[in-house]
C-alpha cells in the first residue's frame, strides 16, 4: 500500500506543480545562469548510495565552499533560495525520488555519507526502511537554518544541537510505523507549512 501510494500520489504531485516546477526552474536559471537541480549524494535504504535532487539553492558548487549544514544567514543562499528554502518549494524536486523508488514520501530524511558513518549498530536501524520527504524529526525541526544560524562551526552545532533528537525520532519511527502513522506524519507535515506561512 505505502509504494502504491508513494507512485500515485508523486505522479500526480509532479503533474499539478508542474507550473511552479516551470516558473521555478526560470527564475533560478535567470539568477545567476547555473543548475537548476542540486544533486546530492545520500545514504540510502541498506546504505545504499543515491542522488537527491531539490531546487538550488545556494550559489553553483556552494559544497566545496563551506560546511554541509547551512544556517539561514549563510551567504552562500542565493535571493530565490531563502523564498525557496522558507516555503520547503526547493523539496518539490525529491517527488521524483519518490516516483522511482530511492525515496518515499515518509521516512527518515536521508543524510550524507559522512552523517551516516556515524551511525551506533542501533542507529543503523534507520537505514532498514526507505528515506523519505518528511518525518517526525522534520516535524520537530522544520527550521534547522533557524538553529544553525550564528554558529561559527554549523557542522559541529548540528551534531551537537540537531542530531541527537533527529536520531531518538527516526528511530522511533523505524521501531513503529505503519500507513495510518505515515498519513499522520504528512497531515502534520503540511499543517506546519501552512501555520509557517
Amino acid at each position: 500500500m505505502k509504494r502504491t501510494f508513494d507512485v500515485v500520489f508523486s505522479f500526480l504531485g509532479l503533474v499539478i506543480l508542474s507550473p511552479i516546477l516551470l516558473i521555478v526552474s526560470i527564475i533560478i536559471r535567470k539568477e545567476d545562469r547555473g543548475p537548476v537541480i542540486y544533486k546530492s549524494k545520500r545514504t540510502g535504504l541498506s546504505g545504499r548510495p543515491f542522488t537527491m535532487f531539490k531546487f538550488r539553492t545556494m550559489i553553483v558548487d556552494a559544497d566545496k565552499a563551506g560546511p554541509g549544514s547551512t544556517s539561514d544567514s549563510d551567504i552562500r543562499i542565493t535571493r530565490i533560495g531563502r523564498i525557496l528554502r522558507k516555503y520547503k518549494i526547493d523539496e518539490i524536486p525529491q517527488l521524483f525520488n519518490v516516483l522511482t523508488g530511492q525515496m518515499s514520501f515518509v521516512g527518515p530524511r536521508p543524510e550524507i555519507k559522512k552523517f551516516t558513518d556515524l551511525y551506533t549498530d542501533e542507529e543503523k536501524l534507520i537505514l532498514s526502511v526507505k528515506p523519505g520527504i518528511t518525518d517526525w524529526a522534520s516535524i520537530w525541526n522544520s527550521d534547522e537554518g533557524k538553529i544553525l544560524d550564528g554558529s561559527l562551526d554549523p557542522d559541529k552545532a548540528y551534531l551537537e544541537l540537531i542530531r541527537p533528537e533527529k536520531i531518538r525520532l527516526q528511530l522511533k519511527y523505524v521501531k513503529n510505523h505503519n500507513f495510518f502513522i505515515d498519513l499522520k506524519i504528512i497531515f502534520l507535515t503540511l499543517k506546519k507549512i501552512i501555520i509557517k506561512r
